[in-house]
């Protein structure tokens, strides 16, 4: 089994998906090494699912913070000092836009799950704005952060079907189910060492070759 990888992970709500790591991590074996759960909202339920897993917590909230710097600042400080300097730094509905300082310093590193097939429909109201679109298909992207909105290399992506009378919600309890699923294992590739970020090139490198389409979709159990 690979050493364990130091990960940090920022959540602002309910962290269903911090719960999917947390359980397949667990159950799986897998080679993460959760060290600490930092929200922005003292309030979110995901501190207490990091909590009954006996991972440490850390509530930084960006209304005590003069501007988004000193906020990420304060972000920085304590994921260095739970995860050292090789963490992986997992962004799991973490609600607040990063300066680009921040996310240039942890590039390479930074992770983050869109309810989307990336590159359509960035940004919010994904489920309706497929619907609306006619989409016969709608999934989850998990890729690497850089300066840009929902944009960055991708990692691993499963698609999930739109279906008749779907409504936003139907859809994205669907898709909800995927991230679960897909999450845990693109950090596993992560942490195996088979998927990397070309930082000069922004590419995303499996086994240090470009990664294809076809390694980049991930086969979801039929429903």
């Amino acid at each position: 089994m690979a050493e364990a990888l130091p990960v940090v992970v920022l959540i602002s709500g309910n962290g269903s998906n911090l719960q999917a790591i947390i359980d397949a991590t667990r159950e799986q074996r897998l080679p993460l090494d959760i060290r600490l759960v930092v929200s922005n909202r003292p309030e979110a339920y995901g501190l207490a699912r990091a909590r009954a897993a006996g991972i440490p917590t850390r509530v930084i909230d960006h209304h005590d913070h003069a501007d988004r710097a000193d906020f990420d600042g304060a972000l920085a400080t304590a994921i260095d000092e739970y995860g050292g300097p090789n963490a992986l730094v997992v962004l799991a509905g973490f609600m607040r836009i990063l300066t680009d300082e921040f996310v240039n310093h942890y590039r390479g590193r930074l992770v983050n799950i869109h309810p989307s097939l990336l590159p359509k429909y960035k940004g919010l109201n994904t489920h309706a704005r497929v619907l609306a679109a006619g989409e016969r298909e709608s999934g989850a992207t998990v890729h690497f952060v850089t300066p840009a909105l929902d944009d960055g290399p991708i990692i691993l992506q499963a698609r999930v079907p739109v279906k008749a009378g779907d409504t936003p919600e139907r859809l994205a309890q669907r898709v909800h189910a995927a991230e679960h699923l897909l999450y845990p294992r693109a950090l596993t590739l992560i942490a195996q060492g088979t998927v990397r970020m070309d930082t000069e090139n922004n590419l995303t490198l499996w086994n240090d070759q470009p990664a294809t389409p076809e390694q980049q979709q991930l086969d979801l159990p039929a429903a």
